[in-house]
């Protein structure tokens, strides 16, 4: 294993930890929605917490790639908004303690990186972690949300059904992370939302709210996400209504709902859809989505 001295810092007064959970949300790959950060957000606001270590991002970021903004008023600069990964002790609605790594995804030293979650996991006694993701899917926003999960072993995972067989995707550390915990013979999990993708770049509540649920659920944690569920609520109603002004975009919602009710229908026999039902494909998807997305980033000019 590499050795991770110097990479992080610790605070002072440590607390004595056993069996903690480890949330890990780390943004910088893919956080569809802003689901990730969305959920990060919440944990950090709700609920109290203190930092128990602070990584340096001056070995872990490429400032060029993901330049941190800076506020420029008249003839001075005014503020410069400093990128933070740390390692957060967070309490639950009942006070019990868990782990929060967040921040940005490090571009560089990944397995240094991993080698330093490691050792705080062994320091800290952490019991399982659970990472946090969010991917574009071809879902309507007006069903349930969805997710893949994933363990290290199966028994992580409980009742979850995949929605996936084989893919090969780009690498992120998140997903390094578990993976090499599962290598050392360490719980890991992790959960991937499924946000519409006409809706990806847009701030998604609804993923949030699910990802918190999950991880309470699989966890025992004590994890109340009603102003998430508020705030779903409202982007709903707001979809809702550009989705209605805009024939060619409900004709994309209603393909995606034969397609992924069809999908539901079918999980049973390992059927994608209905025998003889004519759903879109991917390209025409694709158009249909790029034109949808165009278009609202017009609006926004």
């Amino acid at each position: 294993m590499l050795d991770p001295q110097g990479l992080y810092e610790l605070a002072d007064d440590l607390p004595e930890l056993d069996s903690v959970v480890l949330i890990q949300a780390l943004t910088g790959f893919v956080d569809a929605g802003s689901a990730i950060q969305l959920s990060r957000e919440h944990l950090l606001e709700e609920f109290e917490s203190r930092v128990l270590a602070t990584f340096d991002l001056d070995q872990l970021l490429d400032y060029r790639s993901r330049r941190p903004p800076m506020i420029f008023v008249e003839d001075h600069w005014e503020s410069y908004e400093q990128p933070s990964l740390a390692l957060h002790l967070v309490k639950d609605l009942t006070g019990t303690p868990f782990l929060l790594l967040a921040g940005p995804e490090p571009d560089l030293q990944w397995e240094r990186f991993i080698a330093a979650v490691r050792q705080l996991i062994g320091r800290f006694g952490v019991s399982v972690t659970v990472g946090l993701n969010a991917i574009p899917m071809a879902v309507p926003h007006t069903r349930p949300v969805s997710m893949t999960a994933h363990a290290t072993e199966q028994r992580l995972l409980g009742e979850h059904e995949s929605w996936l067989q084989k893919v090969q995707v780009p690498a992120s550390v998140g997903n390094l992370l578990e993976f090499r915990l599962g290598e050392a013979g360490l719980d890991a999990m992790g959960y991937a939302a499924h946000v519409p993708h006409y809706l990806a770049q847009t701030s998604y509540p609804a993923a949030a709210e699910l990802l918190i649920e999950s991880v309470a659920n699989s966890t025992g944690l004590v994890l109340p996400t009603l102003q998430l569920h508020e705030a779903a609520a409202e982007v709903r109603e707001e979809v809702d209504k550009q989705v209605a002004d805009d024939e060619q975009a409900g004709r994309l919602v209603t393909s995606l709902e034969a397609q992924y009710d069809a999908f539901v229908r079918g999980r049973d026999s390992n059927l994608l859809a209905e025998p003889g039902r004519n759903l879109p494909s991917a390209d025409e998807l694709g158009a249909e989505l790029e034109r949808f997305l165009a278009e609202q980033t017009r609006d926004s000019d």
